[in-house]
């Protein structure tokens, strides 16, 4: 059975990266966390507007805390938690689908150069998709599969369950409660160049 938490050989993550690249997915190789959280957070300017989404990824390597309260950037998760749902959710979901940067992290990367999220509401998947002007994806190299159908099952089989256990943990939620890949995002290529950048490390992070 397949490990999906075991990282590649250095081959297989240049051979990842070089595809990304040519995808127009602008690739870099981190060699560990250190080293990723300082190429990601040196790719948005001071001051910018920047959204980080909900990541293991970016919380354990720091990223989400640095953009989101050391003041340098004019974070956008926080003004979202301070506005009201009820009677502020258009503005809300205008807000999160369109934020300057966007930060998060995938649940596959294929050998082909594709990448591929899945959400429970699909409230990331926007501003991934088109909406933020530049998109900063950290992505440890154990979530490189060989193929689409082999990036499904890794998200049927092993992300689903951890983050149901993360979402029930984090939320509160009923021990019944688990996740559900609602809605998925498949990008096999960004057209415009410099939009999506990925910061591909040599180490198994998040899930």
């Amino acid at each position: 059975m397949k490990k999906w938490n075991e990282v590649p050989v250095r081959a297989s993550i240049e051979k990842a990266a070089a595809a990304l690249n040519a995808n127009g997915f602008e690739t870099v190789i981190a060699k560990d966390a250190a080293e990723a959280a300082g190429k990601a957070l040196a790719l948005v300017p001071e001051g910018a507007e920047a959204f980080t989404m909900a990541s293991v990824t970016l919380d354990q390597i720091g990223v989400s805390k640095e953009i989101n309260d050391s003041g340098r950037f004019d974070a956008v998760r926080g003004k979202l938690y301070a506005m009201d749902k009820e009677k502020q959710g258009r503005e809300m979901r205008k807000y999160g689908a369109a934020p300057d940067v966007a930060l998060g992290s995938v649940h596959a990367v294929t050998e082909k150069g594709s990448l591929v999220i899945a959400s429970l509401t699909g409230s990331q998947l926007p501003a991934y998709a088109y909406g933020s002007g530049t998109v900063i994806f950290v992505v440890g190299a154990q979530k490189i599969v060989a193929d689409l159908d082999e990036a499904f099952k890794r998200i049927e089989t092993y992300t689903l369950p951890l983050e149901s256990a993360r979402a029930r943990k984090a939320y509160g939620l009923p021990d019944s409660f688990n996740s559900f890949p609602s809605k998925m995002l498949v990008l096999n290529r960004e057209i415009q160049p410099g939009r999506i950048k990925v910061v591909l490390v040599e180490e198994s992070i998040g899930f």
